[in-house]
């Protein structure tokens, strides 16, 4: 299946946030209670469709949160277009560690780099430790776009993927990309069958003891 432009993401935040369960509840619509954690970089493709019409495959890395895999990740921020910064709404150093995986991921990608901050497991609102509002105005603060989602429900998976992608298209209209450089994380379609379509996962290598929910 042809595509008019692919996209490179990447996922980021601290382990357990539910980075894998929100590719995988984004590429196969479903969700796995008890997940592998994460060693190095996950990889998972879709295809969507553009309020306009065009067809995006994106290409997502799903990376891993420990500090000693962080020399892997930085590797992948460049070259990436957008990036869903992730935590968990029940968990308050996850969302207090954002300011340095914010920073982290700032020195090491293009500077027009699109980032969704996501707030994740918004289902087990009853165990809330951060308020939505102070999501918003974290994202406000630093000019990313915001969501919360659930992994687990799919309840707004699907738009934090598609926002980005609409933001990365504003982006290249407004000419803040050079699309024929394929550094920025944007490669341009011309009609040809791409190597694989719809979703796709692979490339884990895993341990047992990750958890999304």
């Amino acid at each position: 299946m042809s595509y008019d432009y692919l996209f490179k993401y990447i996922i980021i935040g601290d382990t357990g946030v539910g980075k894998s369960c929100l590719l995988l509840q984004f590429t196969d619509k479903r969700f796995q209670p008890v997940h592998d954690l994460t060693i190095g970089v996950e990889f998972g493709a879709r295809m969507i469709t553009a309020a306009d019409g065009r067809r995006i495959k994106l290409q997502v890395w799903d990376t891993a949160g420990q500090e000693s895999f962080r020399s892997i990740t930085r590797s992948y921020y460049r070259g990436a277009a957008g990036a869903l910064l992730v935590y968990d709404i029940t968990r308050r150093e996850t969302f207090n560690h954002l300011a340095s995986w914010l920073e982290d991921a700032q020195e090491h990608s293009n500077p027009n780099m699109t980032i969704m901050l996501v707030g994740n497991k918004s289902d087990l609102g009853q165990r809330r430790a951060i308020s939505k509002e102070e999501g918003e105005q974290f994202a406000k603060e630093h000019g990313l776009l915001f969501l919360e989602v659930s992994s687990k429900t799919g309840q707004n998976v699907e738009e934090a993927f598609k926002n980005t992608a609409s933001k990365i298209l504003d982006k290249i209209q407004e000419g803040v990309f050079d699309v024929s450089n394929e550094s920025y994380g944007i490669k341009v379609g011309y009609g040809q069958p791409p190597q694989a379509h719809g979703g796709s996962r692979g490339g884990a290598i895993s341990q047992t003891g990750g958890c999304c929910n």
